[in-house]
């Protein structure tokens, strides 16, 4: 039986860190801030744009910015805020994250001195909107072979930016359909007859009206399915003449002749530098995936304790949903993971803090784990989204399909999150690689996959690299006996094992298969990798499970407070035993499971949610999201809820009011 748990000791826990950041915007987003359930795209998109410019000075995502700028240069700060935007509209964090993580994050990462003090102070404070033109409709996922070009020509000192067909065309640009007056646009650098790869140019798209500027064609990307608020748009450039200087050169510079130097002298290598220094965007998307997540599972918790169906023979009342196994069996596993991939998003965060918030050099090999890191995390945290926030919908049955319950207007909105900031079969797919090849400095060519001289010993040393805890978790595994039928299936170091085997034996196979393919295939590299696709993908997904259990186990081991560590322990065994019962078949194909340790597992989870269902409300209520937040009007129902709601507008909506 687990003690009582102090409410405020469990939020502590997950607030981590940053719990000023938590605590400001839980305290100055107020109602205003709310969707407002039935409203018309152009509606949405003039609220959250008169919001964005709303915002309070020490909120959102623009704390990422030096302080000289009118940032805090907190990076980590940046993240956390777009968690708790997330929390209270969707649209607002999407607008904001453009506006500073991506539009704004380009130019102070890609550019230098000087532009960084012509335009950041303008995009901090707002006055300035921007977009991030890197999408094109034919080469979404794979930036390397954009088409858009930007030809520089000595005689003018201008570069010539261009859309040579429509495939090429810049797509679903968050801002770029009504509010944007610059873009940050990608495009293939050619210079003295030459290509250099993508870089990035900081280019006018608007005049002071609104207009789109000669050679610029801007359209509205039309209709979508969520995300109302953001007025993703299409871009299209006519031979659009852009000044020598705005090109963002800090990794690559043009002199007036035309003369091209970089200090990265490899073209792959530079570009996927360039691109690592944009992960904060990939980050923040995960995180706001799972905050928007923990409201789902709110709602549904805290409905399933109010909602009865069906009775029993020897009571009087009918059984709360809550009670019934079915139901924990849908709830509990999936907030297990919640809790897991939360200490997996905070250790992320601390480690994107430290790479790249300090003054000096970045070291790569930290940078290339952070990249790995955040492409396998975005994955799993916003598959996880989809999935959860559909079970809650059903959950709450009817109610959930109503727009008024919150629960709609989430699934919607983090639909697209499965596919923007990166595909999540193609950023697997760079987990896998990364693995593979031990973060060669060319991890974006497949060169050498396959070769006779790379086997599985030396890429095991890169697998096992832990970010956290490491001697903790190596500890708890030596401390396991011989014999796994002979160890319960709750002990910590067991369950460790278990990942760390199953992504070893994944890993090993994966080489073998693409070593057997060089040498059946040598002259078809392609080939070579695409039979072993789906062997690839398992390993990425193996190495997500395995580095989130271990900032779970590393996130227990911090917390003080001997009843929330006794809590979390149950909800991290829930979790480990629920991604073993789920790849059950793999364990028992492997011989890593007999079946009647099969069935025992099966039979501890079923354990495990009956312990855990008297603390359901509070593994909930340690989100800390404020009522005003969840704006659902089902949980007016709660016995004991201390506000009121009051019809607010024609479209439906509701508010909360203090009572």
């Amino acid at each position: 039986m687990l003690d009582h748990i102090d409410l405020a000791r469990l939020r502590d826990v997950l607030d981590g860190p940053w719990a000023a950041v938590r605590n400001a915007h839980r305290e100055h987003l107020d109602a205003r801030f709310l969707p407002v359930y039935g409203e018309t795209g152009d509606q949405a998109r003039e609220r959250i744009t008169r919001l964005l410019t709303e915002l309070p000075a020490e909120l959102g995502m623009a704390s990422a910015f030096p302080t000289e700028y009118g940032g805090s240069s907190d990076v980590g700060g940046s993240i956390i805020a777009s968690e708790m935007l997330a929390q209270v509209d969707l649209s607002l964090m999407v607008k904001a994250g453009v506006q500073w993580g991506l539009f704004g994050g380009a130019v102070a990462a890609l550019g230098t001195r000087r532009h960084h003090d012509a335009y950041l102070r303008d995009i901090v404070s707002g006055t300035v909107f921007g977009c991030f033109a890197m999408t094109e409709t034919g080469h979404g996922s794979d930036v390397q072979q954009l088409r858009t070009t930007c030809t520089y020509d000595p005689q003018t000192q201008t570069f010539d930016l261009h859309t040579p067909h429509e495939a090429a065309r810049k797509d679903y640009i968050g801002n770029a359909a009504r509010d944007g007056r610059m873009a940050v646009v990608f495009a293939q650098l050619i210079t003295n007859g030459r290509r250099h790869g993508v870089h990035a140019w900081l280019v006018p798209i608007r005049d002071a009206q609104g207009n789109p500027l000669p050679g610029v064609r801007i359209g509205d990307a039309g209709p979508k399915a969520g995300l109302l608020g953001v007025d993703n748009g299409r871009l299209t450039f006519d031979h659009v003449q852009v000044p020598r200087d705005m090109l963002l050169d800090r990794y690559g510079q043009v002199a007036p002749d035309g003369t091209y130097s970089s200090p990265i002298e490899n073209d792959s290598r530079r570009f996927f530098t360039m691109l690592g220094t944009l992960v904060r965007g990939r980050v923040s998307v995960g995180g706001a995936a799972s905050a928007a997540t923990k409201s789902a599972l709110t709602i549904a918790v805290r409905y399933g304790d109010i909602r009865r169906q069906f009775g029993t023979p020897d009571a009087d009342r009918e059984v709360l949903l809550n009670d019934y196994l079915a139901h924990q069996r849908k709830l509990l596993p999936a907030l297990a993971t919640t809790y897991a991939l939360h200490f997996a998003q905070t250790e992320l965060v601390a480690a994107l803090s430290e790479v790249q918030g300090g003054d000096g050099p970045v070291d790569e090999h930290r940078q290339r784990e952070l990249e790995s890191r955040a492409a396998g995390l975005k994955a799993a945290q916003t598959w996880h989204a989809t999935r959860t926030i559909q079970m809650c919908r059903e959950a709450c049955g009817g109610a959930g399909y109503l727009s008024e319950n919150r629960l709609p207007s989430l699934k919607a909105d983090t639909d697209v999150f499965t596919t923007f900031e990166g595909d999540n079969t193609v950023l697997l797919q760079l987990v896998a690689k990364g693995l593979l090849t031990g973060y060669r400095d060319e991890f974006g060519s497949l060169d050498g996959w396959g070769r006779a001289s790379f086997v599985a010993e030396q890429v095991r040393e890169m697998v096992l690299e832990r970010t956290a805890a490491r001697s903790l978790i190596e500890r708890l595994i030596s401390a396991v006996p011989g014999r796994d039928d002979e160890v319960a299936v709750t002990d910590r170091g067991w369950q460790l094992k278990v990942f760390e085997d199953r992504e070893k034996h994944l890993l090993d196979g994966a080489v073998r298969r693409l070593r057997n393919g060089a040498a059946t295939k040598k002259d078809h590299p392609f080939d070579i990798f695409n039979d072993v696709q789906d062997h690839v993908l398992a390993v990425a997904a193996a190495h997500i499970d395995r580095v989130t259990l271990e900032a779970f186990v590393a996130g227990i081991e911090d917390t003080a407070d001997t009843a929330v560590r006794a809590l979390l322990s149950r909800v991290c065994d829930l979790y480990a035993l629920s991604v073993i019962e789920t790849n059950k078949g793999w364990f028992l194909e492997h011989g890593r499971l007999t079946p009647a340790r099969s069935k025992a597992i099966t039979s501890v989870v079923n354990g495990l949610l009956k312990d855990l269902r008297p603390h359901l409300r509070t593994l909930v209520d340690g989100f800390a999201i404020p009522d005003t937040w969840l704006h659902c009007a089902i949980l007016r129902e709660e016995p004991g809820r201390q506000d009121t709601m009051t019809a607010h507008d024609a479209a439906g909506d509701w508010q909360v009011v203090p009572a």
